[in-house]
């Protein structure tokens, strides 16, 4: 399950990859929505947890973060 959010001015695509384990890595894309800067940024596997839903939301939580500390 994956959903794309736009947060100031970045479009946040968190995902949650299942395992062979069970568990569930938060990865997470970080795209600038401007037409002239267009960069990207991956993340992979930021923490990992048991439930799909969770990973999602500390995935978009991260992002968040991330956007608001560089600006």
């Amino acid at each position: 399950m994956n959903s794309n959010i736009r947060y100031k001015g970045y479009e946040v695509a968190p995902a949650a990859q299942l395992l062979p384990n069970g568990l569930f890595a938060a990865n997470l894309t970080i795209e600038k929505t401007s037409a002239s800067q267009g960069q990207a940024y991956s993340f992979d596997a930021l923490d990992y947890f048991f439930d799909e839903e969770h990973a999602l939301a500390y995935a978009f939580r991260w992002g968040r973060m991330w956007i608001d500390s560089r600006k």
